[in-house]
């Protein structure tokens, strides 16, 4: 574990010497970042302007459930950016040298880059968990925001997975680059509340396609209170998740020809 950290600790410094190389660059992608937050604040107080409840969702908690979506993501993009560069990597060859490294493969193309212009979208989001939190008037205890950290961490690692086995198809796939943007589309979804979909569809989300332990479901341990039920089915798909992603991403390695093949 220590060796993993002092390598992770290398590849920090190096993406933060890479920032530097270009401050105009990096510090324009973080006012485009907040900038972005700040455009989808604004609809959330356009809507609620005509309402004061959406399914269910008061201005301020719409206000939690999307900084938390917004701060998840950031998570995300943040420490795991380097996921999108596995279908470049396998065109061009490079995955090769990883490879002969003595190093774990996954952990290598999942962290080998920070992405140091989320920094304004995480400080944002949490900004606007805190404002949502007092304009929905919640009062949650320790044992609500324990949970709502632990289905975050969830959340992110359900993301991760689901990431993780989306740029692995690169190895046959090769020319996927773009594959990102239905991972962008899955956000899309996970901004909104469940409860704007039918029973069918709100079950579906949450008992076989678990976009909702993105947003929502976190969101609600705050609204609704403590639920042991949703906390422990959340960590069950973080497993699950997490366990599918990492065979799959050994399975594709071995089927992988290498470029000079």
């Amino acid at each position: 574990m220590q060796r993993y950290w002092k390598i992770y600790r290398t590849f920090f410094v190096s993406s933060f010497a890479r920032e530097l190389e270009f401050r105009a660059n990096f510090i324009a992608k973080v006012g485009q970042n907040v900038i972005w937050l700040g455009f989808f604040i604004l609809i959330l107080l356009v809507v609620y302007g005509k309402t004061d409840s959406v399914a269910g969702w008061s201005r301020g908690d719409a206000f939690v459930l999307a900084a938390t979506c917004f701060f998840m993501n950031a998570v995300f993009q943040a420490f795991f950016m380097s996921l999108n560069e596995i279908p470049e990597q396998v065109r061009k060859g490079t995955l090769d040298f990883v490879l002969t490294k003595p190093i774990d493969t996954q952990f290598w193309v999942s962290t080998r880059k920070f992405n140091f212009d989320q920094i304004g979208t995480l400080f944002a989001g949490l900004v606007m968990i805190g404002v949502g939190v007092v304009t929905a008037h919640i009062h949650a205890g320790a044992l609500q925001w324990m949970s709502y950290a632990i289905l975050i961490f969830a959340s992110t690692v359900i993301f991760y997975s689901f990431n993780l086995i989306l740029m692995t198809t690169g190895i046959w796939l090769v020319r996927v680059d773009n594959l990102w943007v239905l991972g962008d589309t899955v956000m899309q979804v996970a901004r909104y509340p469940l409860d704007i979909y039918s029973s069918g569809l709100r079950a579906m989300l949450t008992f076989v396609l678990p976009l909702g332990f993105l947003a929502t479901i976190p969101a609600r341990q705050l609204k609704d209170g403590f639920d042991p039920a949703m906390l422990a089915l959340g960590l069950g798909w973080t497993f699950a998740f997490f366990l599918i992603s990492r065979w799959f991403w050994g399975f594709a390695l071995r089927h992988y020809g290498s470029a000079s093949s």
